[in-house]
């Protein structure tokens, strides 16, 4: 017999599945980001290796830039990460680490790291389990589909997965006690917060 303790931890589980789904807007001007001085969300993301970590660990006694990133197929995306990889030795001299994590599944994130030759990690979210928790995630439309589609960009590849999820592009900084400093994002996917905001952020 199942014990009553295992069942609503269960159904707990679930009720908070479907509340996340639900709850994902059809239009990145929608996303509901997490507020500064929230804690971060107890969630797993993959390493490029495709090992499970949980972002708290990560980030536990460190001051972080957590980057949000589409993919590594977006263009826009890769010159952000490149330029962010500049400033990294200053951001890491003021006690720093930089995580970027994106939809792209750990196979992928991996060719992303190779290409970019970066000096910090990338994490695959292929699930959007770490876009969600952070308030990012938002469903792309069929027109939007259609368009990447027509630019050979196919974002089922690139995650392996069928939801058709993106992450509204984001910075957040967090202290060395996992809550959130400073945060960043852009509905239009092309602005994106320059190095030296960044730096400046950090200070």
């Amino acid at each position: 017999m199942i014990k009553t303790k295992t069942l609503t931890a269960l159904f707990l589980a679930i009720a908070v599945n479907f509340s996340s789904a639900a709850t994902i807007p059809n239009s990145p001007k929608d996303v509901q980001p997490l507020e500064i001085g929230s804690a971060v969300p107890a969630v797993a993301v993959q390493t490029t290796a495709g090992v499970a970590v949980q972002l708290n660990a990560l980030i536990q006694g460190k001051p972080s830039v957590i980057i949000f990133y589409r993919g590594g197929w977006c263009p826009y995306c890769t010159r952000h990460l490149a330029a962010l990889g500049e400033v990294e030795p200053e951001l890491r001299a003021r006690g720093y680490q930089i995580l970027a994590i994106s939809t792209d599944n750990a196979e992928h994130a991996a060719a992303t790291e190779a290409d970019t030759e970066l000096g910090y990690q990338l994490f695959a979210d292929s699930k959007m389990d770490a876009a969600k928790a952070f308030g990012l995630a938002y469903k792309v439309d069929p027109p939007t589909l259609e368009k990447l589609a027509s630019y050979k960009i196919d974002i089922e590849a690139a995650s392996g997965e069928t939801h058709h999820l993106l992450p509204v592009p984001a910075i957040f900084l967090t202290d060395a006690q996992e809550k959130i400093t400073f945060r960043h994002f852009d509905a239009d996917y092309t602005a994106r917060l320059d190095a030296e905001q960044l730096l400046k952020a950090a200070k």
